[in-house]
């Protein structure tokens, strides 16, 4: 069902509006709307212009619970507004602290790894770097040389070089080393390695020892470093878990006293000789109203206006789905549809009850709906996945034309049929001669469904005050005749009884015809309304004509589609003989593991395609004939709160 919304408006002093928010909009859900935009009528309204004060204290106590350890915390929500500031604050300057000495820390830890990294090539050279690095009567030059150039200077210079190479690392493409050469030589030495693109190296800082040595000790300072950056970060949840509580209850008010600064964003402020108001307008529940205004009515800083013509000032109302639990998860269709407007009625318990029945009459077996059944209870009672619901009951009707059927996982001899086997019944009609039973109950459930769904729409048009949808349109009043009356004329040829004469037939399939063809004249004669034809005469019966063709093809597919409803029946029971045949079990010669596995695959596909089937004739076959679902969803600011 929808709930019956009211427009209403709250007003007050400006200063009050957060407690306003607080103590009364947190209990009831309103969808507000801007009230400098909706209150058309009044003067002098102004927009607030305020900063959000509480988002940024938000961000830091969201970033804060977060370091806190895993723990059961119990939210501290007794702390006012400015404990909770304060609290943050302090925790904030301790946060810095440690995350600055945190920083400078990574810093260093970078830069040890980048001076570890320039010795780790010169690790295997048995010099002292801090003497090398002094000489008085020659130099040394680290660095690396390509593969390729390192075997011409072992080739054809090294002979004449007054020059030593003493070599390092290897790489796939470079040698890693340093030479020495003295310091009258060094020149000579330096164009030579330069012009084999020698790549230099320098070994920038203090180092002690070998390089072996050096790197050593500047891998243990870096292991030093990740420890105390360690440290840090348990002192970092030390001092959050020390707070816990208070920074998740801070947590929790921040969040509702942010939401409730952000309701400015749709309010409006009048302002008045020596004071300043705020108003706020929006959607509410009929129940949430009264208890709204009989909580309120001794608040002298509160007043309500509830306004009664609102689709007439404010547009259209939200739609608020209110259905009992059992048939909740099938508004997941409707909203997938779209939501019903004001003046249609919810199709949730219809669609809940059509779509689960059809379902089991395609997709009747006792075992797999059992199955489905359990399976999708299961899903739904712990993740509260709302498909999982629809199949857990679509899983019960299932089950049910499995016994109807006699079919418990594809087997036809153990349970007897309550009603028929699929594969098996016949009926002879007059005409067409013999046709499978389930096909003819499937298109005689179709005729009814579509005559429900014709007085769903003359209800719905009758709701709305549209007269000419509600009593010339083909789904209306002259489609209900039309339509029924041919029903009724098949049913009687089709069981041997006389059918209506030439006269009725004339009168109740002539008469709506002509309301279809002068639909548009006889809607303005109702509503008293004079237009002229602007398209002329004979544009008009044309168009009529062909407008008049389609309704009877749509008449005629409508019906013959839910030929489907006994094909997925039979095809079941066919499919169900093949796994059978497959894993032996018809021959007594049974292959548990292949049966297993072919009733997983069927239960799985055919699922789907059924559920995707039904869910076709729900919003084709039905909805198109009743159903708009133009209507908004209503949106309570203090929503998943």
């Amino acid at each position: 069902m929808i709930v019956k919304m009211k427009f209403l408006s709250v007003s007050g002093p400006k200063e009050d509006i957060d407690r306003v928010c607080e103590v009364y909009l947190s209990k009831y859900e309103m969808q507000l709307e801007s009230a400098v935009t909706e209150l058309k009528t009044a003067d002098n309204l102004l927009p607030f212009v305020e900063m959000n004060p509480y988002k940024e204290p938000l961000a830091k106590a969201e970033l804060f619970t977060k370091f806190l350890p895993a723990g059961d915390y119990h939210a501290d929500l007794s702390m006012e507004k400015d404990e909770i500031l304060k609290l943050v604050q302090d925790i904030n300057h301790e946060y810095l602290n440690l995350m600055e000495k945190k920083e400078q820390l990574k810093k260093k830890r970078d830069e040890l790894k980048e001076r570890a990294g320039v010795l780790e090539p010169f690790r295997s050279l048995d010099i002292d770097i801090q003497k090398v690095m002094h000489y008085k009567y020659m130099q040394v030059r680290f660095g690396r040389i390509g593969i390729d150039y390192y075997r011409k200077l072992e080739r054809y210079l090294f002979e004449d070089l007054n020059a030593v190479f003493l070599e390092g690392i290897r790489s796939e493409s470079h040698v890693y080393g340093c030479y020495v050469a003295a310091n009258a030589d060094l020149s000579k030495v330096d164009s030579v390695f330069n012009s084999l693109h020698f790549e230099r190296i320098s070994l920038v800082g203090e180092y002690a020892g070998t390089p072996a040595a050096a790197y050593e000790s500047i891998t243990q300072e870096i292991e030093d470093t990740k420890a105390e950056i360690d440290r840090i970060r348990k002192e970092l949840q030390t001092l959050m878990k020390s707070h816990g509580s208070k920074l998740l209850g801070a947590r929790k008010r921040l969040e509702n006293m942010c939401d409730n600064f952000d309701v400015r964003k749709l309010a409006a402020r009048v302002k008045e000789e020596q004071s300043e108001s705020y108003i706020l307008c929006g959607w509410m529940g009929e129940a949430d109203v009264e208890a709204f205004v009989k909580e309120a009515e001794k608040d002298d800083k509160v007043f309500i206006v509830v306004e009664e013509d609102h689709a007439k000032f404010f547009g259209e109302p939200p739609t608020k789905l209110k259905n009992p639990k059992f048939f909740k998860p099938f508004e997941m269709f409707i909203r997938m549809y779209g939501l019903p407007s004001h003046d249609e009625f919810d199709p949730t318990i219809f669609v809940a009850l059509t779509y689960t029945f059809i379902f089991g009459a395609m997709f009747g077996d006792v075992g797999q709906g059992l199955c489905l059944f359990i399976g999708g209870g299961l899903l739904y009672i712990t993740k509260k996945i709302n498909l999982a619901g629809i199949i857990s009951i679509a899983g019960v009707f299932s089950t049910f034309f499995g016994f109807m059927f006699g079919s418990i996982f594809g087997f036809e001899d153990i349970l007897e049929a309550r009603w028929l086997r699929p594969t098996e019944a016949m009926a002879n009609l007059p005409f067409i001669g013999q046709l499978n039973t389930v096909f003819v109950v499937a298109i005689v459930f179709g005729m009814a469904l579509n005559i429900l769904v014709m007085l769903f729409n003359v209800a719905n048009a009758a709701k709305a005050h549209d007269l000419e949808n509600m009593l010339f349109s083909q789904n209306g009043l002259a489609g209900l005749v039309f339509y029924g009356f041919l029903v009724l004329t098949v049913i009687l040829y089709m069981t041997g009884h006389k059918v209506p004469g030439n006269i009725l037939l004339a009168i109740f399939l002539g008469g709506p015809i002509l309301c279809f063809v002068f639909k548009e004249p006889l809607g303005n004669m109702v509503r008293k309304k004079k237009e002229k034809m602007q398209e002329g005469k004979v544009m008009f019966l044309v168009q009529a004509f062909f407008e008049l063709f389609e309704t009877m093809l749509s008449y005629f597919s409508n019906t013959i589609s839910y030929v489907r409803i006994g094909a997925f029946a039979v095809s079941h029971a066919a499919m169900m003989e093949v796994v059978l045949m497959l894993s032996g079990a018809a021959s007594g010669n049974t292959n548990w593991i292949a049966f297993v596995l072919g009733n997983i695959i069927v239960c799985g596909l055919e699922g789907l395609v059924v559920g995707i089937q039904v869910l076709r004739l729900e919003y084709y076959e039905m909805f198109s004939r009743f159903y708009k679902g133009t209507g908004r969803e209503f949106k309570p600011f203090n929503e998943g709160k």
